[in-house]
């Protein structure tokens, strides 16, 4: 099965590993750090919108970090 993310974007849902509030989350400075190293290594893949939360999977040995417009709560109820 598949989650649609936003836009035109779908990821399977067996490679994801969590959705994450992107304010409540970059507040750390862990998880600034985290963003930072995977947009310097090609990992992030964006949204056209101003993203609200992103999704980090891990698939055929890569993870990825999709940013999305879509807050939490509605990727919740999407996953159901």
């Amino acid at each position: 099965m598949y989650l649609n993310i936003g836009g035109d974007m779908a990821v399977r849902d067996k490679a994801i590993i969590g959705i994450f509030d992107l304010d409540n989350t970059s507040v750390s400075a862990k998880t600034r750090d985290f963003l930072s190293n995977a947009e310097k290594e090609g990992q992030v893949v964006p949204c056209d919108d101003l993203p609200k939360s992103f999704v980090l999977t891990a698939e055929y040995g890569m993870n990825r970090l999709y940013l999305t417009a879509l807050n939490t709560a509605t990727l919740e109820k999407r996953m159901k």
